[in-house]
């Protein structure tokens, strides 16, 4: 993983020749843009943790929405009132689609592999003359959703802020939750590995959330506490050094009940959940469930 002063994505600092078009990063216009494109390398996280899969984008959702983790595609999610901006960026060799938060950060990354996409993303709309790039924020509503909600509703808390009123106000949390050892997470993957147990992983970054589900097929660490594990399609990567917390918390999924591993970095903000998504089976849900609650606490 690379860090950037914080920034988890080649190219982007400056040190490249490049030139870029900004386009319209509203919903659903970005949503069809993303969708165009066949063969892409999509990157979501920062410092701590990382996502990346190669693959078509599905459809993108919207904080608030539906959620699922479509196999063999690229899942992500988005806070729309946190991008501020998309562009198409072009260096010597590579074409690139980035959203940007408004302090200019990329916080995901599609990599264009193929020359068809790379044509095809001149035909990306470009942002009308004083069209604002992305929604405005959503007014406030009452009592946070995340106090007695479900499992997306959890997920949409960690993408809004990364978590950190959440964490701040937890003991109104109405599931169950406990703060576990950090250093077991790696021995979860590899177990889950070890025994063909399939999981969900979620990797945010501010005001994007990038998705996988599967089987875990190989994993590996690093003397320093790199964490690498093939999920699926994709490629994770924690650097657990970095990892400050660790929670184990319940919440209300397809089958009930459902336990996620949640760790934060240094400031509070949740960078990754590894949990299970969506209708798994009773045997799967029933296996991570008896796993989890084996976790020695912190």
């Amino acid at each position: 993983m690379t860090d950037h002063q914080g920034c988890a994505f080649e190219g982007c600092c400056g040190r490249r020749r490049r030139s870029g078009r900004l386009i319209d990063a509203r919903m659903p216009e970005l949503a069809r843009c993303l969708t165009l494109f066949r063969y892409v390398q999509a990157v979501t996280g920062g410092p701590v943790a990382r996502i990346d899969q190669a693959g078509s984008y599905a459809v993108p959702s919207l904080r608030g929405d539906a959620f699922g983790v479509p196999p063999g595609k690229i899942a992500l999610r988005i806070d729309s009132a946190g991008v501020a901006s998309a562009v198409v960026a072009r260096d010597e060799d590579t074409v690139a689609l980035r959203l940007l938060d408004a302090r200019g950060r990329t916080v995901h990354q599609g990599r264009l592999l193929s020359e068809g996409d790379r044509l095809l993303a001149g035909l990306a709309g470009t942002v009308d003359a004083g069209s604002p790039a992305a929604a405005p924020p959503a007014p406030a509503s009452g009592a946070p959703a995340w106090e007695n909600g479900d499992q997306l509703a959890q997920l949409d808390t960690i993408l809004a802020d990364g978590g950190v009123a959440r964490r701040r106000s937890f003991h109104r949390y109405r599931g169950e939750h406990r703060p576990i050892d950090t250093g077991v997470v790696a021995a979860v993957l590899d177990h889950v590995c070890s025994v063909g147990l399939p999981i969900g992983v979620a990797v945010f970054a501010p005001a994007a959330m990038q998705a996988c589900g599967g089987r875990v097929h190989v994993t590996d660490r690093t003397v320093g506490g790199r964490v690498f594990a093939a999920v699926a399609d994709s490629s994770v990567e924690i650097d657990l050094a970095r990892v400050r917390a660790c929670h184990l918390v319940r919440s209300t999924a397809a089958h009930g009940p459902t336990s996620a591993l949640e760790l934060d970095d240094e400031d509070g903000r949740c960078v990754a959940v590894i949990t299970q998504f969506g209708i798994v089976g009773e045997q799967v849900h029933g296996a991570w469930e008896h796993l989890t609650a084996s976790l020695p606490d912190a």
